[in-house]
């Protein structure tokens, strides 16, 4: 199995990177892969599909694909001068998130939206109830800009379709020959730990069993495989039955200190 694997240009709450290898190991094979929850695209980007459907409840995130799709080098040119010693400063940082939440310019969104990756805490994507991008100053000595990634994904993409829809609606118009993989914010190991807020209307139990149950439905009425990721929990496993399921054990980096940074265990369930 190919080892080189691609990162993905922006920095992601629960991204897939780490796991590349052993989603691969159990995608079926298929004519286009269809991603739901698409997220910073590392399944796609390390997969080997002739077609691919990428979607996300995340209009921003669609945005920035979309351009970067049509307009790479213009994209690049523009976004690399963000990126310098004047930028890495806290009040900058705090004009350019106003100016990013005040602007409904396309073009200037996506510019800003990988200028807040970079810049911001962790490289959270997290909005508040009014729909503004609220995630704190990071204090990085220097902020990587992600050049390679960025032509990177712009070549495969291609390939790609970008949408910005409800999961509900993509399963729905998916067909014979794709193959689903599903990367939803994930199911709370406790009812404290609930990280599900990375767009304003977060992500219930109730849409958990939704995604279950149109997982069943697409595999056993349409031939269409579904792989999902997830928390090993007693709810994943109550809602997932049926499906094959893979245990793993993942580095969690939620955690401000990396010794508290613990491995959970997460599972693979293939419909």
């Amino acid at each position: 199995m190919d080892n080189n694997k691609s990162r993905a240009f922006l920095k992601w709450a629960g991204g897939k990177f780490g796991l590349v290898n052993d989603i691969r190991a159990k995608l079926p094979a298929g004519n286009r892969l269809v991603e739901p929850f698409v997220g910073a695209g590392s399944v796609f980007l390390n997969t080997h599909f002739e077609h691919y459907w990428l979607n996300d409840i995340n209009p921003d995130l669609i945005n920035l694909y979309q351009i970067l799709q049509q307009q790479a080098d213009q994209y690049v040119r523009d976004a690399r001068q963000l990126f310098n010693e004047n930028t890495n400063e806290s009040g900058h940082y705090y004009e350019m998130r106003q100016q990013f939440n005040q602007s409904t310019d396309p073009y200037q969104r996506a510019l800003l939206f990988l200028y807040l990756n970079r810049h911001g805490y962790n490289g959270l994507c997290r909005y508040n109830l009014t729909g503004k991008f609220n995630v704190p100053f990071g204090r990085y000595r220097r902020p990587y800009f992600p050049e390679a990634e960025l032509y990177r994904f712009a070549e495969k993409a291609q390939r790609a379709t970008f949408t910005c829809l409800p999961f509900e609606q993509v399963f729905s118009q998916c067909r014979s020959g794709d193959v689903i993989y599903c990367d939803p914010p994930y199911a709370p190991i406790s009812r404290t730990a609930n990280f599900t807020s990375y767009t304003t209307n977060g992500f219930s139990l109730a849409d958990q069993e939704a995604l279950a149950t149109w997982a069943r439905l697409v595999a056993q009425e349409r031939q269409i495989p579904v792989l999902i990721s997830n928390h090993d929990t007693a709810l994943t496993r109550r809602i997932y039955e049926g499906a094959k399921l893979t245990e793993l054990k993942v580095g969690r980096f939620i955690s401000q200190k990396g010794h508290s940074r613990t491995k959970v265990d997460e599972l693979l369930a293939l419909f």
